[in-house]
């Protein structure tokens, strides 16, 4: 954020007050720090007390928060509200572009499968990077109400519960190509309740690989009504099967095609 930036954004304060802008830059850059996930309000308290060296409240730190909502620069997508018992969970904060946290940060997460394997540790924040960018473009369609769905006692948690009207479909992001079964745990379990509405789930991972390691697999997925798409993804995608690849379902002269028992449904070209 420039200088010139910051000076505006302080100005445009409520009832004429100037914005801290001190405050304004610690808040975005714990946005940029906790990339797709739900930080607590203690969290957020914490960490502002620790750099600022002040006692300030939640409230005030969650009009920063809903401040950097409405330029865009970040989404909040709130806990999905439905037969919650408790008190209100954390928003998922999800950010425009992971560029900024990169250099906000100056750390620089390697999302390209050589990268990854040069550095295993990352993988999970890759993961993060992921599901950040799937939430903040589904925030950005219209006649779409997006949720997430938090850990609630026996009930696993969801990246995305997506709604229209009143139908609502699972998401779950997965930053791998290849998907055991208990990666589905919290799909199923959504789907399973009647009371949710939902009638599918859809697994987003960073590649499918269509020759499945287990048919079982696929007989899970239909009963269980889960579809898989690859991030970014079109129809009938295709790869080229590496030479120290085994063969296996649907290899034709080195060309792997996604059999039909594996339906696809595209997320966007921009993901």
């Amino acid at each position: 954020m420039s200088s010139s930036t910051r000076s505006r954004t302080s100005r445009t304060g409520p009832k004429g007050r100037k914005r801290d802008e001190h405050l304004l830059e610690e808040v975005f850059r714990l946005a940029c720090r906790y990339i797709g996930q739900s930080p607590k309000q203690s969290l957020y308290l914490d960490e502002i007390k620790r750099v600022m060296h002040a006692n300030l409240g939640w409230q005030r730190i969650l009009a920063y928060l809903k401040f950097l909502d409405a330029t865009l620069l970040i989404r909040l997508i709130e806990p999905l509200e439905l037969r919650l018992k408790k008190a209100r969970g954390p928003a998922k904060l999800c950010l425009c572009d992971h560029a900024l946290r990169a250099a906000w940060l100056q750390e620089v997460i390697p999302l390209d499968g050589p990268g990854l394997d040069a550095s295993p540790h990352l993988r999970d924040l890759a993961g993060r990077i992921a599901e950040n960018t799937v939430g903040y473009f589904f925030r950005s369609l219209t006649d779409l109400d997006v949720a997430h769905f938090p850990e609630r006692g026996p009930e696993p948690e969801v990246d995305f519960i997506l709604t229209i009207g009143e139908q609502r479909i699972p998401v779950e992001v997965k930053y791998r190509s290849r998907i055991d079964f208990p990666d589905t745990r919290g799909l199923r379990s959504f789907i399973e309740k009647s009371v949710y509405n939902a009638s599918l789930g859809l697994l987003a991972v960073v590649m499918i690989d269509p020759c499945l390691r287990n048919r079982s697999h696929a007989t899970l997925q239909f009963r269980h009504r889960l579809l898989c798409t690859p991030l970014g993804a079109c129809w009938n995608h295709t790869r080229m099967r590496k030479p120290d690849e085994p063969t296996g379902c649907s290899v034709k002269r080195e060309r792997r095609t996604v059999p039909p028992s594996y339906p696809l449904m595209p997320v966007s070209s921009q993901i």
